[in-house]
């Protein structure tokens, strides 16, 4: 029996040499190509491009002959390219969608499939289930599918106009007036030579680490979080860098260090640049946010007087409201992020620049920026934790999910929210979600206190509730 292939929050992901093999990868393009013919049957071109993973140019091989052989033209990024550049290139040439082999921030040993469809937007979940009864049609019949020949493979660069977009976005003049020093980290990842590159055509000092290929992304995953930014912070000191900015191993999620070496969380730089935007761009038509980012920019859409939405995790839902121009920005609590105007896809070479045009504009470090916010809507600490289950309380957690609380903890729950999972509210403003995984045995606890004294007690009332 073939292994099931599914298409979670950003496409499908699995463990080289494990499930994602050359046989399983075939039928996942299989499936992609089938979908697409059906939707233009004569003429359609789909974009194939991949992060530096191992055998990432072997799988974009296998993608092009297959979508050749369903008469589709495969328009091949030669080299490894960013997420959101794809995106902007399937948006710009206006194909008929993209397929990206990434595994985002998974480790090195893991590969996987993003589809986008052809507005540059990750693949909503209508889309994702024809493509996955299109991959079980395969396997019933594997010579079902229209077989065609006389369809060549184009090359094709995206780098050099996804930049261009960039720079008329960012105001680069502001940040070399600062004199603003940056530290950049691709972790190994697509992100090389993205906004280093722009800085430095900029006339902005930028050091950069891990500017080489490494399949094995230094032994760790790709992400750009705190405890994996250390050689990033080591350049800032060695340069005299007031800010460092980081993209993982597709470089569509950014990690951000402050002048002192502090990371700031996502959730924070997403209400700093919502803030900034405001500001700056006088943009007030709306925000986005994940149901389990930061309460904050809840805070700050009612002192602007914006709609706020409120999505489930995905950045898909985010990319309808960009498209639909409904927003200024949206955000996830995931490092995820993209403006208007932009593409409908998370972003971290954008949303890095936009923080050193930040910190360049306003000469104050994000700490200080952020102090300001808590002083205007109050305080905000989010956490994020994991746990893995057993099937015993997998199936005790799924029975209490259900259900709808009145107390946590010995406070009093003032909302419940299951936009994504199960949200409590309590009175205070501080909050819990629970969100169990789709694909492995694994509930992941989100919590934000509104007094950094309540952290550590909200989080292990969390896990309390988990296991009891």
């Amino acid at each position: 029996m073939p292994v099931q292939i599914k298409f979670g929050t950003s496409g499908w992901r699995a463990v080289m040499a494990e499930d994602f093999t050359f046989a399983n990868v075939r039928r996942a393009v299989e499936g992609v190509a089938r979908y697409v013919a059906s939707k233009k049957p004569q003429g359609a071109r789909v974009i194939v491009g991949r992060d530096p993973r191992f055998l990432g140019e072997t799988f974009v091989d296998m993608a092009a002959n297959v979508l050749a052989a369903h008469g589709i033209t495969p328009l091949v990024i030669t080299e490894a390219a960013p997420t959101p550049a794809i995106a902007f290139e399937v948006r710009r040439a206006q194909a008929d969608g993209a397929i990206n082999f990434t595994a985002s921030h998974n480790p090195a040993e893991y590969n996987g499939i993003k589809f986008s469809t052809p507005d540059g937007a990750p693949a909503l979940p209508e889309v994702t289930r024809q493509i996955e009864a299109a991959v079980e049609a395969y396997d019933r019949d594997p010579s079902s599918g229209e077989q065609r020949s006389g369809i060549e493979r184009q090359s094709i660069e995206v780098k050099s106009l996804y930049l261009s977009r960039i720079k008329e976005i960012i105001d680069l003049t502001v940040i070399k007036k600062a004199g603003l020093k940056v530290a950049y980290d691709p972790l190994w990842g697509a992100g090389r030579g993205y906004p280093d590159a722009v800085l430095r055509d900029a006339g902005v000092d930028c050091a950069t680490v891990h500017d080489f290929r490494d399949v094995l992304f230094g032994g760790h995953a790709p992400e750009p979080d705190g405890d994996l930014l250390n050689d990033l912070r080591a350049a800032m000191k060695q340069s005299g860098a007031q800010l460092g900015i980081s993209t993982d191993g597709d470089a569509d999620r950014f990690g951000i260090v402050d002048r002192d070496g502090t990371f700031i969380s996502p959730n924070y730089i997403i209400a700093l640049l919502f803030d900034y935007l405001v500001e700056t761009r006088g943009w007030k038509n709306g925000v986005a946010k994940s149901v389990v980012t930061t309460n904050m920019v809840n805070a700050l859409a009612e002192k602007f007087g914006v709609p706020l939405y409120e999505t489930p995790v995905g950045f898909k839902y985010i990319g309808e409201l960009i498209q639909q121009d409904k927003i200024a920005i949206g955000g996830e609590e995931s490092a995820g992020l993209s403006i208007r105007h932009h593409v409908p896809e998370k972003d971290g070479v954008l949303a890095g620049l936009l923080c050193c045009e930040m910190v360049a504009r306003r000469g104050k470090s994000l700490r200080e920026q952020l102090q300001r916010l808590f002083d205007q809507v109050g305080s905000f600490y989010p956490d994020r934790q994991n746990f893995r289950l057993t099937p015993e309380v997998k199936e005790k957690l799924t029975g209490k999910l259900k259900q709808e609380p009145r107390e946590f903890a010995g406070r009093k729950v003032a909302s419940i929210v299951r936009t994504d999972g199960l949200k409590l509210v309590l009175e205070d403003g501080a909050w819990v979600c629970y969100r169990l995984s789709g694909t492995e045995p694994v509930v992941r606890a989100y919590t934000e206190a509104r007094a950094e004294a309540d952290r550590s007690t909200l989080n292990a009332a969390a896990k309390e509730w988990v296991f009891s």
